[in-house]
């Protein structure tokens, strides 16, 4: 099976699920009810109808992210196929690739601690440490 079934019309959820922009169908959903899903620059439901030509625009962990609506098919099949359902606009493609390239070249957070959390042994020297260490104040007249 080369090709997906194709349809004119299908709601925006399955859509996002047959094209594999989702996991789940539901979560499909979840995030169009939440609001991080827009068709047309207009918020949508999940049950609101694609067409071909629609600009559909994705909030997600990577930043936002633009596709045009290609090809409708309400079945889900394999990624190469599914990718054939959408165009990623230039400027998203550009905007991804961008912030991958930032992701890359940012500092590993951990780096920046010098040392972490003492062992038992660093613990007992600086205590022996501070039980030998004379203070200013702790001195008598």
């Amino acid at each position: 099976m080369n090709t997906l079934p194709l349809v004119d019309r299908l709601r925006l959820d399955k859509w996002l699920w047959a094209a594999r922009l989702y996991k789940t169908r539901a979560l499909a959903a979840d995030e169009a009810e939440r609001g991080r899903v827009r068709v047309n620059d207009q918020p949508a439901k999940p049950g609101r109808e694609l067409k071909a030509g629609d600009l559909v625009e994705l909030r997600q962990d990577g930043g936002a992210r633009q596709f045009v609506v290609v090809a409708l098919s309400s079945v889900r099949g394999p990624a190469p196929l599914a990718q054939t359902l959408y165009a990623e606009t230039p400027q998203s493609r550009l905007a991804r690739e961008a912030a991958a390239e930032r992701r890359r070249l940012a500092p590993e957070p951990a780096a920046t601690q010098t040392e972490g959390r003492p062992t038992k042994r660093d613990r007992r020297d600086l205590a022996e440490w501070q039980r030998w260490s004379v203070s200013l104040d702790d001195e008598s007249p």
